[in-house]
């Protein structure tokens, strides 16, 4: 198969197994895996963003992963940008490029090509929402975001600070709901010949990964990772220090709160971003979903499954409707 325009994707909710399943495939088809994730792209934020070691990587190379500073800006444009970069390296090697991660909102971006040229730099814009989120706190901001889209205020939690400053930010440049925007985006042609895989589990055995997961993380460090960041000049104030994990052991760090507090505050979060990210792809077309008890949790029965339609892809360039038979029904 010529990889040439070849993309795969695979992506699911927090803690469903995406990272072990990738590296299975990627050495499968001679693959090569592009992070579509907010936080791994970030150096010193290893254990909170379950980054994934380079022991585990197992020698498959691996693209948008500890590239930036935590004071450094991350957003959907440049992840397109670095992205895009990524994918030319790796067809001219002649391999084929497996985006994995979790960050609905940049898979959609990269798929169906999606222009954010006019955006490139509106740092004052930005810049006057951050400092809003830092004076006023996510939730004002959030109350800003409902009067002028109420679709995308829904969608979005009241502390997810990084994307309620984008969808204001939006609309401030174009008077356009990102939400409206988000759907047009949606009717878009593929831009790829793709595999859009999404695994799933019951939400049951989901949650209690992340409870276990959570569990792992305090247990190797995250409290002296976050006080280290602190340590580093890091606060609160950068979009990064918000991610899940990071910000509830910053508020216990500085007295706001019990550490049994937070930690209860990320296992909590972390169900409701797992809820949210399984909404945002139920929404998305031409989805291969994967639901892990359909193969008795069997790997290599769920890499068979994904060999079978990536086998098939020039034969079935552009939409599928075989698609769409595994649904997502968990």
């Amino acid at each position: 198969m010529e990889p040439e325009n070849k993309l795969i994707i695979l992506t699911g909710p927090t803690a469903v197994g995406k990272t072990a399943l990738s590296i299975k495939l990627a050495k499968k088809i001679k693959g090569e895996i592009v992070s579509a994730d907010s936080m791994q792209v970030y150096r010193h934020m290893d254990i909170g963003s379950a980054k994934i070691s380079p022991q585990e990587m197992e020698g498959v190379p691996h693209h948008l992963i500890d590239i930036l500073e935590p004071d450094e800006a991350f957003n959907v444009f440049r992840f397109k940008s670095l992205a895009l970069e990524a994918l030319k390296a790796i067809y001219e090697r002649g391999h084929i490029p497996i985006v994995t991660g979790g960050t609905g909102f940049y898979i959609q971006a990269l798929l169906y090509d999606i222009d954010f040229s006019s955006e490139e730099d509106h740092s004052l814009i930005r810049t006057r929402l951050e400092e809003d989120g830092r004076t006023k706190g996510s939730v004002y901001l959030h109350e800003c975001l409902r009067s002028v889209d109420p679709a995308s205020a829904k969608a979005i939690h009241p502390n997810n600070l990084k994307r309620i400053i984008r969808a204001l930010e939006f609309y401030q440049l174009t008077g356009m709901p990102i939400s409206g925007h988000n759907q047009e985006q949606r009717k878009k042609e593929a831009f790829y010949n793709a595999c859009y895989f999404v695994l799933n589990d019951h939400r049951d055995k989901l949650y209690g990964k992340i409870e276990k997961r959570v569990d792992a993380m305090m247990e190797a460090g995250l409290g002296a990772e976050v006080e280290n960041l602190r340590n580093m000049g890091y606060g609160r104030d950068m979009v990064s220090m918000q991610g899940l994990g990071y910000k509830e052991i910053l508020s216990a760090l500085e007295g706001e709160c019990s550490l049994e507090e937070a930690v209860a505050l990320i296992k909590r979060d972390t169900r409701r971003f797992a809820k949210r990210q399984l909404t945002w792809f139920r929404r998305e077309r031409d989805v291969i979903w994967i639901n892990k008890p359909d193969f008795d949790y069997d790997e290599e029965r769920i890499l068979d499954f994904m060999m079978g339609y990536i086998e098939r892809m020039d034969l079935h360039h552009g939409r599928d409707k075989e698609r769409c038979l595994h649904k997502a029904d968990l």
